[in-house]
């Protein structure tokens, strides 16, 4: 249960990180994506890690915490639905979390430990959860989902954001 989401089993701004994942199951991949960030972010100074790409972008910290606070609400709600809890699980704004944040007073080695933390916790939530969970649905931010789709998402958010802290901030 834990291939790739059918294309029926989430919107289509889902797909924007679906389709960053590749291989067709989604636990090694998330498991490979935290070593390679954590160590991404090792090599980044303090001192760079407050550069923005251009004025009004995030900050490499900002971005981090970001990633952080997605890859909790995305987990929530594939919590929330693979246990068959009823509601609809509300939009998140991206931009009102990173303001009230304060990414850039913490320091990136702090960030970076909160997302080894934060990828502990869905690691061990996506290897407990039994079979029939993954084919789950529920409404997020108006649309339906299953929880495999959910898990593919997180895993595809990262590497989307991977990406642009490469190419645009020139991490390496």
């Amino acid at each position: 249960m834990r291939r790739k989401p059918e294309s029926n089993e989430a919107a289509g701004h889902f797909w924007t990180y679906i389709d960053k994942v590749e291989g067709g199951e989604v636990a090694p991949a998330l498991e490979r994506q935290t070593a390679e960030f954590a160590a991404l972010l090792g090599r980044v100074s303090e001192e760079a890690s407050l550069a923005r790409y251009e004025p009004g972008k995030w900050s490499v910290r900002e971005t981090v915490g970001h990633i952080n606070d997605t890859e909790r609400v995305f987990a929530h709600r594939a919590f929330w639905f693979a246990r068959g809890l009823a509601g609809e699980q509300a939009s998140m704004d991206q931009d009102v979390c990173a303001a009230h944040a304060g990414s850039d007073v913490n320091s990136l080695a702090a960030l970076a430990a909160e997302f080894t933390a934060v990828r502990a916790a869905t690691m061990s939530l996506v290897k407990m959860l039994p079979s029939e969970a993954w084919a789950r649905w529920g409404i997020a931010s108006g649309n339906p989902v299953t929880v495999r789709a959910l898990v593919w998402v997180i895993c595809g958010h990262l590497e989307h954001h991977e990406r642009i802290l490469r190419e645009r901030y020139g991490l390496r």
